[in-house]
């Protein structure tokens, strides 16, 4: 079977390896330039040196038996490590949040930058249309990407599985990324909900990082919400200023700063693991069916490949739920 998987972040990558490890084959498309999605890291040019943020998630729990089993495997590679300031079961991609993701797509084939706009069944197949051109041959399809942009493409397609993305709504939050010339004093390595922050870490603490003092701060969801529409250098002077007062001085010179719309933060989630029509070979994952847990997206992905497998080898499905049928 030839499956293409429209996203490439870890729900679509962890499909990917379950279908991969029953003998498939797997081609991904991304927008993006290279591995993140949830787990992104971004890199900023200065005067020092390119320095990296985890702007998307800033950390993960690995809670689950299998998902543990997965990020064991990604702490002998190399590309994770514990984080015990955010819990006794929290990790970190190292040397960034994306290293996990970036070590799963090296053993794909991931045509990145590639925008898919439309998809199309013909006969017993799957066509992707997409700004790079058209791509066919597919047997089945998989959406892995937010739930607004996968309702788009479902209307058309399944409608019951595009009512459930449509169900589904996402928190936007505003994330600043911030290097200074010293330490910021009198505080700990990770706060969370004070005030108009839901979240702030020194991201120059965590395990495997170079460069200087720097953090992440993304503002709560009420707060990123009201100021969804507000100029990048505003978010930007609002949380520094909070950082500060929760610091109690003034904070160090500040080496670089940028701000992160994360549109799709937070999705409020589905009861559904998984999404599966054997009619059509039409499947979608994602932490949009999570609430947007890096740990609770990958099991949908895996979830999903066994619902692609059990229909190729004939065993009953229940199309919503990711799970065989008794």
């Amino acid at each position: 079977m030839q499956v293409a998987i429209i996203g490439a972040g870890i729900a679509g990558l962890a499909c990917a390896d379950g279908l991969r490890d029953q003998g498939h084959g797997v081609t991904l498309f991304d927008k993006g330039r290279g591995p993140g999605g949830r787990m992104s890291t971004r890199r900023i040019a200065t005067a020092s040196g390119e320095l990296s943020f985890d702007h998307g998630a800033t950390h993960f729990t690995a809670r689950g038996r299998a998902f543990r089993a997965q990020v064991e495997t990604w702490r002998a590679a190399g590309c994770a490590a514990p984080w015990p300031v955010a819990g006794r079961d929290a990790w970190v991609g190292v040397p960034g949040m994306n290293a996990p993701v970036r070590a799963m797509a090296a053993g794909h084939n991931v045509r990145w930058a590639t925008r898919v706009t439309g998809m199309i069944r013909e006969g017993a197949g799957w066509t992707c249309l997409s700004d790079q051109g058209v791509f066919c041959g597919f047997d089945a399809l998989v959406l892995a990407i937010p739930a607004e942009q996968a309702a788009t493409m479902l209307c058309l397609q399944d409608f019951p599985m595009a009512r459930a993305a449509m169900a589904v709504q996402s928190s936007l939050c505003w994330s600043v990324m911030a290097a200074f010339e010293a330490p910021v004093a009198a505080l700990p390595d990770l706060i969370r909900d004070r005030g108009m922050i839901a979240c702030a870490v020194r991201n120059s603490a965590k395990p495997g990082r170079t460069g200087p003092e720097s953090w992440v701060l993304q503002g709560s969801a009420a707060w990123s919400q009201q100021h969804g529409e507000a100029p990048p250098e505003a978010v930007i002077d609002t949380l520094l200023g909070q950082l500060a007062r929760l610091s109690g001085a003034a904070l160090p010179p500040v080496v670089a700063a940028a701000a992160h719309r994360w549109l799709y933060a937070t999705p409020s989630g589905s009861f559904a693991q998984a999404l599966w029509n054997p009619a059509i070979a039409l499947g979608a994952c994602g932490d949009w069916l999570s609430h947007g847990f890096v740990e609770l997206a990958w099991d949908t992905g895996r979830a999903l490949a066994r619902q692609m497998t059990g229909a190729i080898s004939g065993q009953p499905t229940d199309r919503s739920t990711g799970s065989a049928a008794a």
